[in-house]
């Protein structure tokens, strides 16, 4: 099972939540998925959604999925990972109205180069990153969150 989540901020994200309808109507993702919307306004045709989920809600899509596509936002992607899910960031970015600036892919950025996780900021390469990791899934498992928020936290002092 595949689990799509954006956070629950104020923006959209339909760049994301359409890709993934498209890759599934299309069948190339064969997996069941979920995605949790928040405000994205584009209504997906082919997978199951919701807007906001209860956080036993979305502790049990977590816990169920193989694969977790997230936005770039720390909870998210440091969530999945302490539950050793395979995890793709795809950063909410600023040129398309999906955030107020950029500072998710930094984030997202770091956790890849770490090898954690795979970053993807052009959606058409999101299908051919699913089936990099299905050949070859992360093995990295997340141990040390304060050593990896240490890092994160530097590297965005860095770039200030």
């Amino acid at each position: 099972m595949i689990f799509v989540c954006v956070g629950s901020r104020k923006f959209q994200f339909n760049r994301l939540i359409e890709k993934i309808d498209e890759l599934v109507g299309a069948g190339f993702i064969k997996d069941e998925v979920f995605a949790q919307t928040a405000a994205t306004t584009y209504i997906p045709k082919y997978i199951e959604s919701k807007p906001y989920l209860s956080s036993d809600e979305f502790r049990l899509y977590q816990s169920r999925a193989d694969l977790i596509i997230t936005h770039g936002g720390t909870g998210a992607m440091l969530g999945a990972l302490k539950l050793g899910k395979q995890v793709i960031a795809v950063p909410r970015l600023f040129k398309y109205g999906e955030h107020s600036d950029d500072h998710q892919t930094q984030v997202a950025g770091v956790l890849e180069n770490q090898g954690y996780l795979r970053c993807v900021l052009d959606v058409d390469e999101l299908l051919e990153t699913i089936e990099r990791l299905e050949k070859n899934p992360i093995e990295k498992k997340y141990t040390n969150p304060s050593q990896v928020v240490s890092i994160i936290e530097q590297f965005i002092m860095k770039g200030s």
